[in-house]
């Protein structure tokens, strides 16, 4: 295996010399573990004494996590080709310099600390897998530098068992399968203090999590190379050159069955059965097991989401409720029993709602839609915007409760302040020296203040460009809306009377409506593709300082595109579609070309229910196909494109070599997924009471897809921190302010139902009225506005129809004054009395809610009082044993020496005796 390794040493020597660049030779320089910490990347390559790592021949034990010797934990794995494998048609200088790079940056990862072991592939013979290994010392040195909490002693305070405990084991993981993790008070790690740390075996101290999370903090550090003084590192640059293939931490078994090696305990086994297997689709989630195998960032994902699954239930019930309320009282519906009435809708004509092409037609054909309509429009309705403005105020507050929670349990209380590192591509360019004003010494940085405003004003512009063209896109679909609706005016069938079957279902709103639901949907999945594109060049660009400045970014710019991309029609139809239109004999031109288009005669609260259904029925669908579908076809032409491998014994970093990567963003298109599906349940939930059911049942199939995904299919992501869900909470915070508005609006402006309040306690009954009760009889006429024929425009006037020539006027929905009245076609009384109870019931509504939100706000603490003493006993025990202690110590040691010198002291100036 010497003679292996000297050839390689060999081999290398002699391809560098035959490079046509000037290189200088240098000794081999070795520091000391802690001189090569931050901001030193240890040594540069430009040497020829190299440090190579281990050869080994496969042991043939498929399962084992070890080096050959059995003994060295395998802490990540780094995989690339052989170029000497490979044909002759790829450059020889390329090759070499592929070569140079990474024998430099493994010979710095061994000077680093780090040990390797080097395997050829048993299925291609070109590819190489180097095992990293990171001893005691390095875990020690590094779990200090990064302020790594680490357990000082369990946790003596006395559990209070909830009352809900009995309920909810039922639906807990079996304690016999899966152990409740341990629970510790932690600190961050120092090295001078590690007697006073809870250790009770050396190997386990560290966790593979832990151990694989400070190995890749090593790896995104190290130098490979430095050209005209500017430093290359990090293996993110060597993976984007194609120097090295893939990089990634083990997993523990294989997902189907149970390790054979009696050193692994099979994690992912029991992650597979217990949590990401479908029939554990109403289990509650092992969350502290999943931090503990994945890491903080994932498990915070997934506690989100399962406890915004869990409070969608509540949302579910009500919504469900609400609906079959609709459901009941649809046959009591008065006004839609008058549309349908042969009697009272059949003898209505209405006014077409398009220029020459369209003609008039009869209130019946609306029958369907208005019963439909009456499930949608209730007072129910009413009742559960109410609920939900106040909903997700709880929601949002009990999350924070229960994320300050998990911040204690996982320890990341303090990890922005102390625990993040900088960014390898920030750090990278960091050429400027300024004055830091805190410490007042000087540091290096990417740009100065001038450039950072450029930068800024640049990115500002470009996500204001793109929104531009979201909205365009947005105009293109209400151009579609307004010369299709021509095409299926004149195309459908159409009859006064209505009796054709398709007349009952598919009027032209109702065709234009749907087909350009469709539309909108389509370009909002391919507009999705190109905007998550855009937003990474433009926060690439940015080049925000660290990993949690880099999302948050980014998120804020995705989530932008996506609620301009996907909430826009919506807007549309809910505030402006059917509100500018005019009347008959004077409509208002869009463009100066298109007549704007009306509502569909059942109301557009109908058409925003179509279009929600449609764009959050479609959205899930495809997600989960998609999340499903991809990565399993992905590696099953992965297997079918690896040679045979039926009589093969494969190593489990070959396994793992071999499924998909996670991609750099990791869960953030989770993240995104679920908070779009979140504005849909909240923003317009006035008009779909059944979306918070719809999300539950999406949801409880998203943990387990998700779970199912990352678990089978992916290979495992590198653990990282997270203290929250990011700029998520915010976003989702600035959304319940906003929901509250939009469904307050929806009720008032888009629905019917303001209006019919009005007509029953004020118009039904004298002085306006003529019933003696309150009722809503009458109620169609009374909205239906009367046109004469005779003032149609002449370039707006329908094409006549014979059976129409004795009809002298038509019907539009409006409040105006009937031809022949001093105040013709002005609003009339009702239209003002009905404006001005809108905007009554939009203010009373909204600060209702918000003094409502404002109370369970104020009464719901963010931190709980069990967390609070948690925390508290935590910090007396870091001070006491980590520092009070040091100072004992210390003040004994002074004091020894202070007995000492007074000894001396008196000694010497003692006067002598005689």
């Amino acid at each position: 295996m010497a003679a292996l390794n000297q050839d390689v040493l060999v081999e290398v020597e002699e391809e560098e010399e035959d490079e046509e660049e000037d290189e200088e030779d240098g000794d081999v320089v070795l520091e000391e573990l802690e001189q090569t910490i931050f901001p030193s990347y240890g040594t540069t390559s430009e040497q020829k004494n190299l440090h190579t790592a281990e050869w080994v021949e496969f042991d043939r034990k498929p399962d084992s996590l070890f080096f050959n010797d059995g003994q060295r934990r395998i802490d990540f794995v780094l995989v690339y080709e052989d170029e000497r494998k490979k044909d002759n048609r790829t450059k020889k200088l390329n090759k070499k310099r592929k070569q140079r790079k990474r024998a430099n940056y493994e010979s710095n990862l061994i000077n680093n600390g780090l040990e390797l072991e080097a395997t050829r592939s048993v299925l291609d013979e070109q590819l190489i897998f180097v095992k990293v290994h990171a001893p005691w010392e390095v875990l020690c040195t590094y779990a200090e530098v990064m302020h790594i909490k680490l357990p000082l002693q369990p946790n003596d305070l006395k559990a209070r068992d909830s009352a809900f405990n009995w309920f909810s084991r039922l639906f807990r993981v079996d304690e016999n399968i899966i152990k409740p993790e341990q629970e510790f008070f932690t600190a961050p790690f120092e090295k001078d203090h590690l007697s006073n740390f809870y250790i009770q075996d050396k190997d386990m101290f560290f966790n593979p999590a832990t151990r694989s999370r400070i190995v890749y903090c090593i790896l995104s550090r190290v130098e490979y190379e430095v050209r005209g003084n500017v430093k290359k590192f990090g293996i993110n640059k060597l993976l984007d050159s194609g120097i090295y293939k893939a990089a990634f931490p083990l997993h523990d078994s294989c997902f189907r069955h149970k390790s054979e090696d009696p050193n692994c305990p099979s994690e992912r086994y029991l992650l597979y059965k217990e949590w990401a297997h479908p029939q554990k689709i109403f289990k509650l989630q092992p969350l502290d097991f999943v931090r503990k195998y994945y890491g903080e960032k994932i498990g915070i994902y997934f506690a989100w989401l399962g406890f915004y699954t869990q409070m969608l239930l509540l949302a579910a019930v009500v919504g469900l409720g609400c609906f079959l309320y609709g459901c009941i009282t649809k046959d009591n519906c008065t006004w839609s029993q008058e549309v349908c009435d042969p009697n009272i809708g059949g003898n209505i004509i209405m006014c077409p709602q398009c220029d020459r092409e369209c003609t008039y037609w009869n209130l019946t054909i609306t029958c369907e839609s208005s019963k439909k309509l009456c499930m949608f429009d209730s007072f129910g309705t009413l009742v559960f915007a109410v609920f939900m403005g106040i909903w997700v105020t709880l929601f949002l507050e009990f999350w924070k409760r229960r994320q300050a929670e998990l911040e204690y349990e996982w320890d990341t209380v303090e990890f922005l302040e102390q625990e993040e590192q900088i960014r390898p591509e920030y750090e990278a360019r960091c050429t400027h020296i300024v004055m830091n004003e805190i410490t007042q010494e000087e540091e290096r940085v990417p740009y100065t203040a001038c450039g950072k405003c450029v930068r800024m004003a640049c990115c500002t512009s470009a996500v204001f460009f793109w929104i531009l063209l979201i909205i365009a896109s947005v105009i293109g679909i209400i151009v579609y809306r307004l010369s299709v609706f021509l095409v299926f005016s004149s195309t459908l069938p159409r009859h006064i009377n209505g009796t054709e079957a398709i007349q009952k279902y598919l009027t032209p709103q109702t065709a234009t409506s749907v087909t350009a639901s469709i539309i909108s949907f389509i370009i909002i999945m391919i507009l999705n593709i190109i905007y998550e594109k855009v937003a990474i060049m433009i926060t690439d660009f940015e080049l925000p300082r660290t990993q949690t400045d880099y999302e948050n970014s980014l998120t804020t710019k995705m989530f932008l595109f996506q609620f301009v991309n996907y909430y826009s029609s919506c807007f549309y139809i809910a505030f402006f579609k059917g509100k500018f239109v005019g009347y008959p004999g004077d409509p208002v031109y869009w463009l100066g070309k298109y007549r704007n288009e009306e509502c569909d005669p059942g109301g557009c609260l109908l058409e925003l229910t179509t279009q929600l259904a449609i764009i959050v029925g479609g959205k899930s669908i495809w997600n989960n196909v998609q999340e499903v579908l991809l990565p399993w076809i992905k590696n099953l032409i992965g297997r079918c494109c690896t040679p045979a491998r039926s009589e093969k014994v494969i190593p489990r970093w070959e396994q793992d070599y071999h499924l998909q990567p996670i991609g750099k963003l990791g869960l953030f298109y989770e993240y995104l997924e679920m908070v779009i599906q979140f504005g849909f349940v909240t923003l317009f939930v006035a008009s779909f009471p059944l979306a918070p059911l719809l999300a539950l049942i999406n949801n409880l199939l998203e943990i387990r897809i998700d779970a199912w995904k990352i678990t089978t299919q992916f290979r495992r992501m590198v653990p990282q921190k997270a203290q929250d869900i990011g700029a998520w909470q915010p976003i989702m915070q600035g959304m319940a302010i906003v929901a509250v508005v939009t469904n307050a609006m929806i009720i008032a402006f888009t629905s019917d139902m303001i209006p019919r309040l009005v007509y029953y306690w004020s118009f039904s009954v004298p002085p306006y009225g003529n019933h003696s009760d309150y009722t809503m009889k009458g109620y169609i006429n009374n909205t239906l506005s009367v046109f004469a024929v005779s003032d149609f425009r002449k370039e707006s006037k329908p094409v006549p129809l014979s059976w129409f020539d004795n009809q002298t006027t038509c019907r539009y929905r409006d409040f105006r004054y009937p031809p022949g009245h001093e105040h013709q076609y002005e609003h009339n009384t009702y239209y003002w009395h009905v404006i001005a109870a809108k905007l009554a019931f939009i203010i009373v509504m909204e600060h209702i809610i918000y003094f409502v939100k404002f109370i369970i706000s104020y009464a719901i603490p963010d931190v709980s009082k069990k967390t609070k003493s948690k925390i508290k006993r935590e910090k007396y025990l870091t001070q006491k044993l980590l520092h009070e202690n040091h100072l004992r110590v210390m003040k004994k040691n002074v004091g020894n020496i202070a007995d000492k010198l007074l000894n001396v002291t008196d000694t010497i100036f003692r006067p002598k005796t005689e």
